[in-house]
């Protein structure tokens, strides 16, 4: 017999360790094994969704004719062990060769490597046919260059798929609509309603189960509002299409208190468990162009979220690892600060984004990059903190994705290989892009003293600190123009705020 491995987060029809299986002589082993849940201490929505999605995943095999052996977490009989589990059947069957997908981390694929040595049969590892670029393709794209950069890796797929484009050229005359993303959204805007998913057995019994074995994991469990299913998935995804995508580019960069989910489509989580492919979102999406159901910026603007950026990171994270995790350019060392777990914070940004994030298991990209990711990046906190906690928090984190969006994107702790310059912003850019500050105990117009938006100082305070690395940035000349030009009484000030301010956050004081 022949035995397909498949990991938590390859739950697809289509996954490669599933072709050419021999459904009378065969067998698919899957395992909840704790450590998955443990060693990153995941979101308990984020375990949840994984462990019913597993279980749905083995039902639809089933119903299929596979032969599936399966070990639920909590099995006395389950050692949680890939390799355990595969030499207990080794015992009973004939083992001719191991199929197994490559696994999305680092870590695991070399774990994965060596079970030829301990098992004594041959593995084969087959390349993760989810994603639509292999890692050769993107590695040869990549080829020498010191920067990568997105947006000219996003035009040659759009190119070789196809995709919005007309003898090579870009529809509509623009390969990106970026600067028709960010309109502001207004308190009174008709905002669609979250369709229910009703709970089956199968879900009820692993929300029991999270809530009694995973109860001290940080986030809130009810309500559980996500899909286990691939059917579910594509009726989300179908939903989004329907109510969400036509408003989706105009809003794309909005935030609003109270309102998580807005026009965003809520399928990265689908995405990256394999319930949904991301050619089959980007066509039904595009689709909606060319029958004029959806704008442009719109359609542009969902599909550079997958084909672009999505495949652009994954691309780099295989490029890059192991090495990647540790860069830390900046020389970025201040402890995580307490109320990113507790949410005991004065900043009515950060205080509904970290209430979202424990609430849902989820927060879009504007708030983990220009609301969160901006505290991260000009308080300087150490890139293993803040990866570690964007891993644990978020249901659609993996380290595959989540590590470059962080260290490369948010933190710049790889120098500028992944993105161009810091995303830092003043108090000023979160007034504009959402109502947080309407509420808050700062004042984002003033500029200094203990009434004063703390992402004011902090920001200028960054610049300073990191003149030497950062000016040379030819895209942070203009920054750096105007700081050269401020007078030195105001410097002053503004270190003497951001000291006072950064002392307060180490002694986790509430801030």
């Amino acid at each position: 017999m022949n035995l397909s491995v498949i990991l938590y987060d390859q739950l697809s029809m289509g996954i490669s360790s599933l072709k050419n299986i021999n459904k009378k002589e065969d067998y698919i082993l899957i395992c909840e094994n704790e450590n998955d849940f443990t060693d990153v201490k995941h979101h308990k929505k984020k375990i949840a969704l994984i462990i019913s999605a597993m279980r749905h995943f083995k039902q639809q095999l089933e119903r299929r004719g596979f032969n599936v052996i399966y070990k639920k977490i909590d099995d006395k009989k389950n050692t949680h062990s890939y390799v355990n589990e595969i030499k207990l059947i080794k015992k009973k069957y004939v083992i001719n060769i191991v199929n197994i997908t490559k696994p999305s981390s680092y870590t695991l694929y070399n774990e994965v490597k060596a079970w030829s040595k301990v098992l004594g049969c041959p593995i084969n590892i087959l390349p993760d046919n989810r994603f639509i670029v292999t890692e050769d393709e993107f590695r040869l794209w990549a080829g020498d260059k010191k920067e990568l950069r997105m947006e000219f890796f996003y035009r040659e797929l759009r190119k070789k798929f196809k995709i919005l484009v007309d003898n090579d050229k870009p529809v509509g005359g623009k390969w990106n609509y970026d600067s028709e993303n960010r309109k502001v959204i207004k308190n009174d805007t008709s905002l669609p309603k979250i369709k229910e998913i009703k709970h089956d057995q199968i879900t009820k019994d692993v929300l029991k189960l999270v809530n009694e074995k995973f109860s001290s994991h940080f986030g809130d469990l009810h309500p559980f509002n996500f899909a286990v299913t691939r059917n579910q998935a594509l009726d989300i995804l179908r939903g989004f299409i329907k109510e969400r995508l036509y408003n989706f580019g105009d809003f794309q960069d909005a935030m609003l208190e109270g309102e998580p989910l807005l026009f965003h489509s809520h399928i990265s989580f689908y995405l990256n468990l394999g319930l949904l492919t991301p050619l089959e979102c980007i066509r039904l999406v595009e689709d909606e162009y060319y029958n004029n159901s959806a704008p442009l910026n719109s359609v542009e603007g969902f599909i550079r979220q997958i084909l672009g950026w999505r495949e652009f990171v994954r691309g780099i994270y295989w490029l890059k690892m192991p090495g990647y995790e540790k860069l830390n350019f900046l020389n970025a060392t201040r402890k995580m600060p307490s109320f990113f777990w507790n949410n005991n914070t004065n900043m009515n940004c950060l205080y509904n984004c970290i209430k979202e994030t424990k609430e849902n298991a989820y927060a879009h990209h504007i708030q983990r990059l220009m609301v969160l990711g901006n505290f991260f990046l000009i308080s300087g906190i150490n890139p293993k903190d803040v990866n570690e906690w964007y891993h644990i928090v978020y249901a659609d984190a993996y380290q595959w994705v989540e590590l470059p969006n962080v260290s490369g994107m948010i933190l710049f702790a790889d120098g500028g290989y992944l993105s161009s310059k810091p995303y830092a912003a003043s108090g000023s850019y979160i007034n504009k892009m959402s109502n947080y500050c309407k509420n808050c105990h700062y004042d984002y117009r003033k500029k200094e003293g203990e009434e004063a938006c703390p992402f004011n100082y902090l920001y200028w305070n960054f610049l300073i600190k990191n003149k030497k690395t950062l000016d040379s940035n030819h895209r942070m000349r203009m920054i750096y123009l105007t700081l050269s030009k401020m007078d030195n009484k105001k410097i002053k000030t503004i270190k003497h705020d951001s000291k006072l301010f950064l002392e307060r956050l180490s002694k986790n004081e509430k801030i």
